[in-house]
C-alpha cells in the first residue's frame, strides 16, 4: 500500500510543498489525457488510496470527495485528441502533467510523477516506478485523473452513444469496434494512433480483425 515516506524525505530538505503527478488516458483509441497533481500533507490522508487500477469505480468514487475534501491542493490538467494527434501521446501526457502542476492553488517546490519519463514542469520533479502503489500523493492523483476522464468519457457517450464509451471509457474493445463499424471515426477519436489510422484506410476487414484478435486477447486472459 502507498504511503508518505517519500514525501517526508523531501520535506525534510525543502520548506515548500510536494505533490504527487499522475495521468490517465493514455492508452485509449478516444477521449483526451487527463493528469492531476495533488498535495497531502501528514495527517490529513484520505484512508483507503491505492492505485486507482487496483481500485473498483465505487470506491474511485467515493475517495475522490474525500481527497478533494482533505487535500491541501488539487489541480487538473488535460491534453485534446487534437494534441495527442499533433505531438503524439508522450508529449501530450507531458503537456497535460504540466498544467495539472500549473492548475495548483499553492504551488507546488518539488513533484513526484508515477512511471520513469520526467516531464518538464514548473517545479523540481523525479520519477518513482509504480509510484501510485507506493506514494500516497501519487496514488491520490491517479484516482482523481482516472475518476475526471471517467466522468467526461460518460458525458461524451451521452453525446455519441454507439460507441459504449461509458463502459469502456474510450478503450479499443469489441463493443467499441463495433461502433467504429457501425457510425465511423468521431471527432473525438485519436487518428494518430494505429487502430482508428487502419480503420480511416482499411474499413470494413480491418475492424472485423481488430474485433477478433480483441476478443482472443479477452479469452485469453479469461482462462
Amino acid at each position: 500500500m502507498p504511503h508518505y515516506i517519500y514525501e517526508s524525505r523531501l520535506l525534510k530538505t525543502m520548506p515548500g510543498p510536494v505533490c504527487g503527478v499522475d495521468e490517465a488516458g493514455r492508452g485509449p483509441l478516444a477521449g483526451p489525457v487527463v493528469a492531476a497533481a495533488v498535495i497531502l500533507e501528514r495527517g490529513r490522508i484520505p484512508k483507503g488510496l491505492n492505485d486507482s487500477k487496483q481500485l473498483d469505480e465505487e470506491t474511485r468514487e467515493e475517495l475522490y470527495p474525500r481527497i478533494m475534501e482533505m487535500a491541501v491542493a488539487v489541480g487538473v490538467g488535460q491534453a485534446s485528441v487534437d494534441e495527442i494527434d499533433l505531438v503524439n501521446i508522450r508529449q501530450a501526457t507531458h503537456l497535460a502533467m504540466a498544467r495539472a502542476v500549473r492548475s495548483l492553488s499553492i504551488a507546488a517546490e518539488f513533484a513526484l510523477v508515477d512511471g520513469n519519463d520526467a516531464p518538464a514542469l514548473p517545479c523540481k520533479c523525479d520519477t518513482l516506478v509504480k509510484g501510485d502503489g507506493r506514494s500516497v500523493s501519487i496514488a491520490a492523483a491517479s484516482i482523481i485523473a482516472k475518476v475526471t476522464r471517467d466522468r467526461l468519457m460518460a458525458r461524451l457517450h451521452d453525446e455519441h452513444p454507439g460507441y459504449n464509451w461509458k463502459s469502456n471509457k474510450g478503450y479499443g474493445t469489441p463493443d467499441h469496434y463495433s461502433g467504429l463499424r457501425l457510425h465511423g471515426v468521431t471527432v473525438h477519436h485519436r487518428r494518430s494512433f494505429a487502430p482508428v489510422r487502419q480503420i480511416l484506410t482499411g474499413g470494413e476487414q480491418v475492424i472485423e480483425a481488430l474485433v477478433a484478435t480483441e476478443k482472443a486477447r479477452l479469452a485469453r486472459l479469461s482462462e
